[in-house]
């Protein structure tokens, strides 16, 4: 019987190795720096610091299988290189960051797959995916999740509420408890608990030695249990609240709930894995089917060096020739244009006589905006139209427009209609009647972007990324009006009266807004 080959790897492999990680890292620099940032600055993605260290524990667990595969360089593996460089290249250009980690995430992959071939990638694939875990959401993504989770956690607090008797109201995101309103802001909204648990059940999922369709209920299941705790969470504060006044909801005790209830998910968690195993009439130890293994040891004596394939070679000259190509548009700086603040924005126009507000810190911390103007603007019959336009001079970093389809149901608004109306020639914009309650408000809102105006959200995002690489530019607006509707009024002369004020600021917006 033929002995088992082992291979070992020399130091010109893992020169190769060493070099092209330190290529890759070197092109994505400044978009990893900032991913670390974001890390450090937001609780959500606080967790990210440990999975670059548990994909490499993960590949350490694997070693003896890998020292019994031969590595087979790959040419799909140096084509998946190339498409990871070139979207880490349109990254790089247009300064987007998380087009940039993305990119790198695939160019890893796709360096490891040409270096090590089929075989051995399949070792230990799982693991390198797990990377993609601790890339934070594209701003308008987490944005757009934050208020749904807010509202869903919202009504299920309540419920919790009630459940002990409690009188309370609920009108968005707003749990009024009548001496107390309890704003159930981003902060709250589970996703700093949602983020880690999902990648918690995923590594899990990796571990639990099982049908796969057990492994896949585990995974999806971190969402609801994430939602429902976080949920109950918010409910109990509410009760606390009540009996024990307003500092229940703030300094340690809250930050201490918010540790129990995690914790409280993974009991959770576990709780379900074991059910889940006494399904099938599987009767193997829990610790059978749950637990980390470690690597045997392998006899290297008379193991076979790894040579260096040609494609580890084009490999290295891809990632070097990647890195020459980030380093020369590493200093591109962002033009953001000469513009009038919105400061200077006239108080009367057309008969239109505006009594301006200010929006809360709390809020401007959400909105992280750089310029904005908000204001009743009120004709001759007592008319009024509320104006609000908010500038962003990048939206590059995190920073963008929150869309009223998502905010506006935070503030217990319901949205009726939803279409796309043409207010003026060329101007079409989102329109929607939205209630609360016997209260109804005409909304009008569209997105300026540079020399668009766009209604679509998610083409916002394309025009965004277009514009960054060829026009270096990223800046842009929201601009929403609104009007109450007395009872009984038509909606047709609501919409007179919008298009009325619109035709009178929407040309002067250019200087506030640049084409």
């Amino acid at each position: 019987m033929q002995d088992k080959t082992y291979w070992k790897t020399g130091s010109l492999f893992w020169g190769v190795l060493v070099v092209g990680g330190l290529l890759l890292s070197w092109a994505a620099y400044p978009s990893l720096l900032n991913m670390v940032r974001r890390w450090d600055s937001s609780e959500e993605y606080g967790y990210g610091y440990m999975i670059p260290f548990i994909t490499l524990f993960l590949i350490w667990q694997r070693k003896d299988k890998l020292a019994s595969v031969e590595f087979k360089g790959s040419w799909g593996g140096v084509l998946l290189l190339l498409l990871g460089s070139l979207v880490l290249f349109v990254g790089q250009i247009s300064t987007l960051h998380s087009i940039t980690q993305y990119g790198y995430l695939i160019a890893l992959i796709g360096g490891a797959y040409a270096l090590l071939g089929r075989e051995a990638l399949k070792i230990i694939f799982m693991p390198l995916l797990l990377l993609f875990l601790m890339v934070p959401l594209p701003a308008f993504l987490f944005n757009n999740l934050s208020s749904q989770l807010q509202l869903i956690s919202s009504e299920i607090g309540v419920a919790v509420i009630r459940m002990f008797g409690l009188s309370v109201y609920l009108e968005g995101n707003v749990i009024d408890l009548g001496t107390y309103k309890l704003q159930v802001v981003e902060a709250c909204s589970g996703l700093r608990y949602l983020f880690p648990l999902v990648s918690l059940s995923i590594i899990a999922a990796y571990f639990y030695k099982d049908a796969i369709w057990k492994r896949v209920v585990l995974i999806l299941s971190s969402i609801p249990i994430t939602v429902l705790m976080n949920s109950f969470r918010i409910g109990v504060i509410g009760v606390l609240v009540e009996y024990g006044g307003p500092e229940q909801a703030e300094g340690f005790l809250h930050d201490f709930e918010g540790w129990v209830v995690f914790m409280g998910c993974v009991a959770v968690l576990v709780g379900e894995m074991w059910l889940l195993t006494r399904l099938g009439g599987d009767r193997r130890p829990f610790s059978e089917i749950f637990g980390v293994e470690f690597p045997v040891n392998v006899p290297m004596a008379g193991a076979r060096s790894r040579p260096v394939s040609i494609q580890a070679i084009v490999m290295v000259l891809i990632l070097a020739g990647t890195t020459g190509a980030a380093a020369l548009v590493a200093g591109r700086q962002e033009i953001v244009p000469e513009r009038t603040s919105f400061d200077a924005f006239p108080r009367t126009v057309d008969g239109w006589v505006g009594y301006p507000e200010v929006l809360e810190d709390i809020v401007l911390d959400a909105l992280k905006l750089d310029d904005y103007v908000l204001a009743d603007y009120r004709n001759a019959d007592g008319k009024t139209v509320n104006f609000y336009a908010a500038y962003y001079a990048s939206q590059r970093s995190g920073a963008a427009a929150h869309s009223p389809a998502s905010c506006l149901p935070g503030g217990g608004w319901r949205m009726n209609d939803l279409t796309l109306y043409e207010m003026l020639p060329g101007l079409v914009v989102n329109r929607s009647v939205i209630q609360k309650g016997e209260y109804r408000q005409l909304v009008y809102y569209w997105f300026k972007q540079r020399d668009r105006i766009v209604a679509n959200e998610f083409m916002v995002k394309w025009y965004l990324l277009w514009d960054a690489l060829t026009r270096n530019r990223t800046d842009g607006a929201l601009v929403r009006l609104t009007t109450s509707l007395s009872p009984g009024e038509d909606v047709k002369d609501a919409d007179a009266r919008m298009t009325a004020f619109a035709a009178t600021v929407v040309p002067g917006l250019n200087a506030y807004i640049p084409d």
